[in-house]
């Protein structure tokens, strides 16, 4: 059983760890998260929403699609890890990576939590 915080054998043992949370089972497998992010999409649709991916490696993934100034034409997607209370980067088998992010006139440089898969892909 994985759990996401750890709790001691003796801890098990006795019933279990107060505030542990089962991790959910993965849904999502790497082919299908390096598809996601390499389709095309509806930039005016999808402006400023989030979306629910599913489950990798125990973490939830979504992918963000801000924009700024020019709407809907510089909305960009950031597929990335939704950490959990007590989950890391590395704990989840990720990347951290700084994406551009629409701000204002300009862009931002922001880091994110990423499956590895999505992690040397161009901007």
């Amino acid at each position: 059983m994985k759990l996401r915080t750890f709790c001691g054998l003796a801890a098990l043992a006795a019933g279990g760890c107060a505030g542990a949370a089962p991790v959910p089972p993965d849904t999502l497998t790497d082919a299908a998260i390096a598809a996601y992010d390499k389709a095309d999409f509806d930039k005016g649709a999808m402006m400023h929403h989030r979306v629910q991916l599913g489950v990798h490696h125990g973490a939830h993934v979504v992918a963000d699609h801000p924009c700024s100034d020019l709407c809907p034409n510089y909305t960009v997607r950031i597929v990335h890890y939704d950490l959990g209370d007590g989950q890391t980067c590395a704990g989840v088998g990720g990347a951290e990576v700084q994406r551009s992010v629409p701000l204002g006139i300009g862009v931002s440089m922001e880091p994110f939590c990423v499956p590895k898969v999505l992690a040397d892909r161009a901007q």
